[in-house]
């Protein structure tokens, strides 16, 4: 549901909010609404008059993001053609390893959200964490046995995975205007995804398929996908460093009222609407999440190999390089778009609303990636479009339920309750997510006859996840309320 943007669905002069609130008040604004219009406490504080963010703190937040999700970005998209194709493991272990990849999104809540809430500094709490995954980002490069690979992956999740929430958390805390500020802060970590991303796609190309994308599934390429995670422990280790040395000091918060433990006191704020609801739809959400950035890289590099050094195929490949992570950051490009219209889509629209969008892009491309290849060459700009639609994916859903997951938690928890969400979207998501995509890979497969089209099995395979969006909507249109508690309070 749309907002309009008069006078009539704003606040009234009579209702202007205060100049001297505090940063938190920023957050937790509860402010009266006129004619039954949306209040400040549900789209945050756009309305609000908030200091304008000094560009050295903008500058600094900013490159904290590019480098969270570069290290990310470089080894993802590729991990499944790494492991089954250069290191020779079957589709269970693969299984096994996304699976314990977010054992630490899971863990995390407990530990480090509790750490950075009430006891130690986040900035230095991220320093140690990043340090310390990236050397083991690097190690994981040369391992080659299914045991080993598989501890070492459990280690660096413990490690790396409660980053992805405190970085957000820390940024909540220094940040005055939510809606103004954050997504232009968060954008970068995209640009981070894609420039590595098409960085180590490029580096493959000409390092190990002599420059033509006809040599794409040569042996070499695979296995020079392993290079991934040395970008990446190389990207680590610098973040590190500049946590240390580069971001502003975020000392923990004291226990309000309730609960010295923070986590136990989050987990009492989401079981209440809409955060019970938005916690409950994002388990699914997480599983189809997941299972794009599992199979789209191969699905693509396949697409690719197919369509030869001809036409569309050529000039992709000199752009973003092969082996399908490099075309993947179209989605992060499109998300660059969605984030920088965050303020506007946020006074325009209702969280609902964003959320739903969200959810019919889930379904829309899953549907591309089913049938688009049927058309051969003229599908592939079809599957572009199903790629780009990753922005509205992340930005209207993932980003604005962390948004919803902040403005509706008590500022003493918010790095627990964005833990906890982390711990749905990439923990249990990722997990059974993981598993998921590896079981109907298989399943599909069996479904494939001598003779059928090199499609036959992605069309099947991705209509699962398609089925399963257009179920979360109807959830969504069902279950969530309108509008937030903290309006609802007022």
């Amino acid at each position: 549901m749309g907002r309009g943007s008069g006078t009539g669905d704003r606040l009234g002069s009579g209702h202007q909010n205060s100049n001297q609130r505090s940063q938190d008040s920023n957050h937790d604004s509860v402010s009266d609404c006129v004619g039954g219009s949306v209040c400040l406490s549900e789209i945050g504080s756009g309305d609000s008059v908030a200091a304008p963010m000094s560009g050295d703190l903008k500058i600094r937040l900013s490159l904290m993001m590019f480098l969270q999700y570069a290290i990310w970005g470089a080894w993802l998209p590729l991990l499944w053609d790494l492991l089954t194709q250069a290191k020779g493991f079957d589709g269970a272990q693969v299984g096994n390893i996304f699976a314990v990849g977010a054992v630490g999104a899971i863990i995390g809540p407990f530990i480090a959200g509790q750490v950075a809430d009430r006891w130690f500094n986040t900035e230095k709490f991220l320093a140690i964490s990043h340090i310390a995954g990236g050397l083991l980002a690097w190690r994981l490069a040369s391992v080659e046995d299914y045991q080993t690979f598989f501890w070492f992956t459990l280690v660096y999740s413990l490690i790396y995975s409660p980053t992805l929430a405190l970085t957000n958390s820390l940024s909540f805390h220094h940040i005055e205007d939510r809606d103004r500020d954050f997504g232009k802060i968060r954008l970068w970590g995209t640009i981070g995804w894609i420039v590595a991303g098409i960085g180590i796609g490029q580096w493959l190309l000409y390092e190990y398929a002599g420059g033509s994308s006809d040599n794409a599934k040569d042996p070499a390429v695979y296995s020079g996908m392993a290079d991934a995670f040395r970008l990446s422990g190389g990207l680590g280790i610098a973040m590190g460093v500049f946590c240390l040395l580069g971001l502003p000091k975020t000392p923990p918060s004291p226990a309000e009222d309730g609960p010295e433990n923070a986590t136990i006191k989050a987990l009492g704020e989401i079981s209440i609407q809409p955060l019970l609801t938005l916690f409950l739809i994002a388990v699914p959400v997480s599983c189809i999440h997941q299972f794009y950035f599992v199979h789209t890289a191969p699905f693509l590099n396949n697409f690719q190999s197919q369509l030869g050094d001809a036409g569309l195929a050529t000039a992709l490949n000199s752009v973003f390089g092969i082996g399908g992570g490099g075309l993947m950051t179209i989605g992060q490009m499109s998300e660059i778009i969605v984030l920088a219209l965050i303020p506007v889509l946020a006074a325009a629209f209702s969280r609902k609303s964003l959320l739903m969008i969200g959810l019919v892009a889930y379904g829309l491309r899953m549907a591309i990636f089913s049938y688009a290849p049927m058309l051969g060459a003229g599908g592939m700009p079809l599957v572009i479009l199903g790629v780009a639609l990753h922005g509205l994916c992340f930005g209207c859903f993932i980003f604005v339920a962390f948004m919803v997951v902040d403005e509706e938690t008590s500022k003493d928890v918010r790095a627990s309750a964005q833990n906890l969400f982390n711990l749905v979207i990439i923990g249990l998501g990722t997990i059974v997510g993981s598993k998921i995509a590896a079981g109907v890979s298989g399943w599909a497969k069996s479904r494939v006859a001598e003779g059928d089209p090199w499609y036959a099995q992605t069309t099947e395979m991705f209509q699962v996840p398609m089925i399963a969006s257009v179920v979360c909507l109807g959830m969504m249109i069902m279950m969530y309320p309108y509008r937030g508690q903290k309006e609802i309070s007022s």
